[in-house]
């Protein structure tokens, strides 16, 4: 038990470092970079979303491939994608060059993400929920971490007001660094017994035979599709307020855009304070009812945002959602590991990252374009519609779950 403690709180630290590495690449680093090599707004928006294009299209098969190949093989697979892609970025003189790169970049997160997941859960035994959320909330720190570090160094860097595009090369070059350390620290702390092979053939034909089994299995199952959709449209509404509530505070509620930053960041901090202890409720009381009533603690905070323009009346809804995302996620994923076998761990948080990522790419657009169907400034109205489409899909959720057979209790042997 003391080992798999160590191997846990090694595999905290690996996740630490290579989120900070990808969110040191990602904000405010990349669109300013992007502005530099003359992008315009939509290229822009491209450059940051096409590393989550990546995910949708490769955590599935990442995460299959993992219960063909082993996790552990796979794992490092991913952090090498953190440590070498950042390589390039200093080559990077043009738009395109850098589009290419991100794209490259995003296989990162597409191949660890639902890895590291599946070893966590492999490792937590009956603790699954409250592990999964440290491991989450020490990840989550990571990218709290990245993103200042990145304006920091931007701005201590810049000559006269303004940055060259050596800064942001150098920048890159500490991405790397980063991306290093993680897969130096892994090296250690992810043993070999940690993450063993799943059994199977070896040849060719038996190696796919297991992807398509795995892949099917997994995307036929209603329950696991169901649980998962619950992340991915919690995460509907963050990836919504994440690029709308910077516009809403300072635009309509006239307040500073430190205040807007403030409103962020009492959101993750909510959600990354609670969920550990959350887990803890989830593996003892259950999830089905958490994440059911947590998908309208996430809905009634976000359709009352847009009614309020007050800071402090901001900070409790914004803080109100936070503890509502921490309440779903704290049990998504372990419900989903619930109701498969071990050797379907890394399909199943391949399917469930790709719904995540799906969730998180289509949020701004949808609210993006609700806004401008109601005129650009009546926000009141899409953030309704996005939480009623978030009440619905629980009342959905819920249904599902109570038709389905009930999730095997963690430890039970598979058939």
């Amino acid at each position: 038990m003391v080992r798999t403690g160590g191997v846990l709180v090694g595999l905290c630290a690996v996740g630490f470092l290579a989120r900070t590495s990808y969110a040191l690449a990602r904000t405010p680093v990349l669109a300013l970079f992007a502005a530099s090599l003359g992008a315009g707004p939509e290229a822009v928006g491209l450059a940051v979303a096409i590393s989550t294009v990546t995910g949708v299209f490769f955590k599935l098969p990442a995460g299959v491939v993992s219960d063909v190949i082993g996790r552990r093989r796979t794992l490092f697979a991913g952090l090498a994608v953190f440590a070498l892609v950042p390589l390039a970025y200093p080559f990077v003189e043009s738009y395109a060059a850098l589009v290419v790169v991100r794209f490259l970049h995003g296989f990162a997160t597409a191949i660890y993400a639902p890895v590291a997941m599946a070893v966590v859960i492999g490792l937590a035994g009956a603790r699954r929920a409250e592990t999964l959320s440290w491991f989450s909330s020490v990840s989550v720190a990571g990218n709290l971490v990245g993103a200042p570090l990145g304006g920091l160094m931007l701005t201590l860097l810049a000559v006269g007001g303004a940055n060259r595009i050596g800064d942001y090369h150098l920048v890159y070059g500490v991405v790397a660094a980063l991306g290093a350390a993680a897969l130096l620290l892994a090296l250690w702390a992810v043993p070999r017994e940690a993450a063993p092979a799943a059994p199977g053939e070896h040849a060719l034909a038996g190696v796919l035979r297991q992807f398509r089994t795995g892949a099917r299995e997994i995307l036929l199952d209603r329950r696991v599709l169901a649980t998962s959709n619950m992340e991915g449209m919690q995460n509907l509404a963050v990836g919504a307020l994440e690029a709308f509530l910077p516009l809403y505070a300072v635009l309509v509620a006239g307040l500073t855009p430190l205040e807007a930053g403030l409103l962020w960041g009492v959101q993750v901090v909510a959600t990354v304070s609670a969920k550990p202890w959350l887990g803890r409720w989830s593996d003892r009381i259950g999830r089905v009812a958490l994440i059911f009533w947590g998908m309208f603690a996430c809905a009634v905070p976000f359709a009352l945002i847009p009614w309020f323009t007050g800071f402090p009346a901001l900070l409790v809804l914004a803080a109100t959602l936070g503890l509502g995302v921490a309440v779903v996620t704290s049990s998504t994923a372990a419900l989903v590991a619930d109701l498969c076998q071990e050797s379907q761990l890394g399909s199943a948080m391949g399917a469930f990252g790709t719904i995540f990522d799906v969730g998180h790419a289509a949020g701004p657009l949808l609210a993006g374009f609700l806004i401008a169907a109601f005129g650009g400034h009546d926000y009141r109205a899409p953030f309704a519609l996005i939480a009623a489409i978030l009440v619905v899909s629980a009342i959905a959720f819920r249904r599902v779950m109570a038709r389905a057979p009930a999730a095997r209790p963690v430890g039970e042997p598979t058939g």
